[in-house]
């Protein structure tokens, strides 16, 4: 008889709710301090500058706010587990739309309103709000953890960028780890491998002899940034193994077919 099919994981919507809005401010209190040579690096991120990824997070306010301002879907399509599969067609999309909406406003004042308007929506709307989205209608307590994926992985790439010591919030840092934990396991169902992102996720995924008692015979352990690196492709399976930062043992325990799990 085949597994039970697992139940998606739930998580608290007052704290992601909270984790996406401390998130949010330290982008913002950080992005006060870029100078002009600071926002006009390169990012890393596509072709975008510092100066236009900062404005994609803000955009991440702005958007949410909007979508909450539209009338609701009815029932949820996707659960967060489900999202990073449903974002790569998005891409250019999402590009033009940022850049309309937020327009050559300062940056200051593109993350005051769309903080502001980005909090009060939150105030206003419960969890099980069903938003109308592009990729698909959502739960509100399932789309905010996909808001602590994009902040806390730009966030990453605003500090490799400019340098700055830009804070991450342990409960974004928790909620992110797991949900592209969750998609791997979706990726790749089975339990020959057992997946340890130490503090927050442990998975089990890839078809094969399911471990039953005592310690997996395979295993990969590494920390929530570096996972989240390797989720979105910031870097790759070999380097990651190669500078100690995942640690794989066993014949099976190799993921690097299965990354990205999204861009």
């Amino acid at each position: 008889m085949p597994p039970a099919k697992k139940k998606p994981r739930t998580y608290d919507h007052a704290r992601t709710r909270a984790a996406v809005l401390t998130q949010f401010g330290h982008v913002r209190d950080a992005v006060r301090e870029l100078d002009a040579e600071q926002l006009a690096r390169p990012s890393a991120v596509g072709e975008w500058s510092v100066a236009e990824l900062a404005a994609h997070v803000a955009w991440i306010a702005d958007s949410l706010a909007g979508g909450l301002a539209r009338p609701p879907a009815a029932v949820a399509e996707l659960t967060a587990a489900e999202w990073p599969f449903a974002t790569a067609s998005l891409a250019g999309k999402i590009a033009e739309a940022a850049k309309e909406t937020l327009g050559g406003a300062p940056l200051p004042e593109l993350y005051d309103g769309a903080g502001a308007r980005m909090a009060e929506a939150l105030e206003t709307h419960p969890g099980g709000r069903v938003m109308d989205l592009w990729i698909g209608a959502m739960t509100l307590a399932d789309f905010l953890v996909t808001r602590t994926v994009e902040l806390v992985v730009h966030t990453e790439d605003l500090r490799r960028a400019t340098g700055l010591d830009i804070p991450i919030d342990r409960q974004a840092l928790a909620a992110c780890t797991r949900l592209l934990a969750d998609a791997l396991a979706l990726k790749a169902p089975g339990g020959s491998v057992e997946v340890r992102v130490p503090p927050f996720a442990v998975v089990q995924c890839i078809e094969g002899p399911r471990h039953t008692r005592g310690t997996p015979p395979n295993v990969v352990e590494t920390d929530p940034v570096t996972w989240l690196r390797l989720a979105t492709g910031r870097t790759g399976w070999a380097a990651a193994l190669d500078e100690a930062r995942v640690r794989a043992s066993g014949e099976r325990a190799d993921l690097s077919a299965l990354l990205p799990l999204m861009s």
